[in-house]
């Protein structure tokens, strides 16, 4: 019998055994409170730190400026909220990107309640961001920018270094949202113009309910909950030990064979392709982002003719798990915004399907689970 097959990294990826061995001993012997002053919350904190250590290393910025939340979508919220409240006096202006992440546009609907005025950028056909369109929304009254790295249902890469070069001109702080990214492109923070990063551990093989927010040195962050110090009282609350003890080790083993790590999956990519180029006409698959400006480790396609829902179905009883896009809106029926914001086709919006790939994944395992694919297109548009 066919072991399942998942296809859909770009949503979670699994527990790296590294991660998992290095997090046991915070279950359970080394359980202190990090705030504690004695020797149980002293071990506590000294993990806790140097997990901290350890992630600001890879990332190429000092400790003091990474703050432990609970996750990416807590990441965003943090950058986008606490910066613009943290704005001067007539700096009300949001700009971000139509195709963000829902934890990036519902931050940015929050803003507009409360009195700002958001600008989404436009984006062409790829999932690109205007530049220009960003050149000329940038300007004094912008209290914050966020433009992701790469996108989750597409895998386009943004112009960040381009956007944040402007922003830095103009004094404006810039948020990037890097959960897909980590792990999958270089980020040195030392030397790209970005003022907030945010990160999370479950993408990169770490746990879930732990993530990380860059916050530069000078940048102004307004707090989003209260009740403690914790984390230079950027995010009150007891830290989760455990779980940055794990996002650290994890994400030391993806940056450290990065390059061999982005290769494989990229050929991985072009080996599912190639299936459905050898089984299915022309006509009956299109490849929905960027040709080279891309993360490696996604693939949307549209099978038109066939709806999504079907398609997905159908895999899930063959045991191949993939998706329609984001993981926050799946389970949905609504179209996705990114496809949309990208302007295509409806037919191409709702037959859409993102295969990611990741830790397990294999030539062999991709080859069959692509030719799978190529069947159930071929029996949902047979006429």
């Amino acid at each position: 019998m066919q072991e399942p097959i998942y296809l859909d990294h770009a949503a979670t990826t699994p527990l790296r055994p590294e991660a998992l061995e290095a997090m046991l001993p915070y279950f359970s012997g080394v359980f202190g409170n990090p705030s504690s002053v004695h020797r149980f919350g002293r071990d506590a904190k000294a993990a806790l730190e140097a997990a901290r250590d350890a992630l600001a290393a890879r990332l190429g910025c000092s400790a003091s400026e990474l703050v432990f939340t609970s996750g990416g979508t807590e990441s965003d919220n943090l950058a986008l909220l606490g910066a613009a409240l943290a704005a001067p006096e007539g700096r009300r202006k949001v700009v971000t990107t139509a195709v963000e992440h829902h934890a990036v546009l519902h931050a940015a609907e929050e803003l507009e309640r409360l009195g700002f005025e958001v600008v989404y950028l436009p984006v062409d056909a790829t999932g690109r961001v205007d530049v220009d369109a960003a050149r000329a929304a940038i300007d004094e009254r912008a209290a914050v920018v966020s433009v992701m790295f790469g996108n989750n249902e597409v895998g386009t890469l943004q112009p960040i270094e381009a956007i944040g070069a402007m922003c830095r001109e103009r004094g404006v702080p810039f948020h990037v949202d890097a959960v897909q990214a980590l792990g999958h492109a270089r980020i040195d923070l030392s030397r790209l113009p970005v003022d907030l990063m945010s990160f999370s551990a479950h993408k990169v093989g770490g746990p879930k309910g732990v993530g990380l927010l860059y916050a530069r040195r000078r940048v102004k962050l307004h707090a989003r909950s209260f009740g403690g110090s914790q984390e230079r009282s950027r995010r009150p609350g007891t830290e989760n030990v455990a779980g940055a003890v794990g996002f650290a080790a994890a994400a030391g083993l993806a940056c450290d064979a990065l390059e061999a790590r982005t290769a494989e999956l990229a050929s991985l990519r072009e080996a599912m392709l190639a299936v459905f180029a050898r089984e299915l006409a022309p006509d009956a698959f299109v490849v929905n982002g960027h040709p080279t400006e891309r993360l490696p480790h996604v693939l949307n396609v549209s099978f038109p003719g066939a709806s999504t829902e079907s398609v997905l179905m159908n895999l899930d009883l063959e045991g191949i798990a993939a998706a329609s896009g984001s993981a926050c809106s799946s389970g949905s029926l609504r179209p996705s915004h990114v496809l949309l914001a990208m302007g295509l086709p409806e037919e191409r919006v709702r037959s859409a399907v993102r295969f990611s790939f990741g830790e397990g994944n294999c030539l062999k395992s991709v080859t069959f689970a692509a030719e799978k694919v190529a069947t159930i297109v071929r029996r949902l548009t047979y006429k």
